[in-house]
């Protein structure tokens, strides 16, 4: 019997309204997709195409004017304050183009963080982050602190703080935009070894360079879905 699992993102006909004074800016215009779980999501646009805005909506960071978005079957528009910042802490994890490390702090107790603010104990949070660590090919470089790091070691930290808590989804915003290329490469092709291990990832990009490593790219012009479609690289990514 084939049952129809809860996707990991759901949005119906969401838009979204900014209001500066009497001026209105319609951000998103009525976007509607879902991405499943285990799916590897690049979302692209150019500057001003309502991308943003719709990283903001799927992390949690804001609601939708109008609309339905569901987050692992939960209704994000009906959740207080309080609830939209733990239901972030639970089911999303973030990674920044900054890495945004707390500089005086090492690596383990940077990937435990999130696990702090959870309420876990110092032992367990530290094993879990000690794990993590592992899984991104840092297991000793736990006792260093970020700027005993290379640039594309930190985001492997930032990488492991977002996995820390076993989120439904590992959002991305632009993750190798300080990197080089070699670099970049790297963390990409870590990103590709997280999905197949059964991550679900939605990257936010302008690289196209970058978006090939998805499995999917939706694409974002003016506040609407215009295209969404498999990789045509996906192949060659590999």
């Amino acid at each position: 019997m084939n049952e129809r699992r809860t996707p990991a993102i759901d949005l119906r006909d969401v838009t979204k309204t900014y209001k500066t004074g009497t001026l209105e800016v319609q951000a998103l215009r009525g976007v509607t997709f879902a991405i499943e779980r285990g799916e590897y999501v690049a979302i692209m646009g150019p500057s001003g195409s309502g991308k943003s805005t719709l990283m903001n909506l799927i992390g949690a960071l804001d609601r939708p004017t109008t609309g339905t978005y569901r987050l692992d079957g939960i209704d994000v528009g009906t959740l207080d304050d309080d609830a939209l910042a733990a239901i972030r802490l639970k089911k999303l994890g973030f990674v920044f183009q900054g890495f945004n490390l707390l500089a005086r702090t090492s690596a383990i107790k940077n990937v435990a963080l999130p696990l702090f603010y959870a309420g876990v104990g110092v032992r367990a949070r530290e094993d879990a982050a000690a794990r993590m660590l592992a899984e991104v090919g840092l297991a000793d470089r736990g006792t260093h602190k970020p700027n005993e790091l290379s640039g594309g070691q930190q985001q492997r930290v930032a990488i492991a703080r977002a996995l820390v808590n076993d989120p439904a989804v590992l959002l991305a915003d632009e993750p190798t935009g300080n990197l080089d290329s070699t670099t970049s490469e790297e963390i990409m092709q870590l990103f590709r070894h997280l999905n197949e291990s059964g991550r679900t990832i939605i990257m936010v990009t302008h690289d196209a360079e970058v978006a090939r490593h998805a499995k999917r790219v939706i694409r974002v012009k003016d506040g609407l879905v215009v295209a969404d479609e498999a990789s045509q690289f996906d192949r060659s990514a590999r």
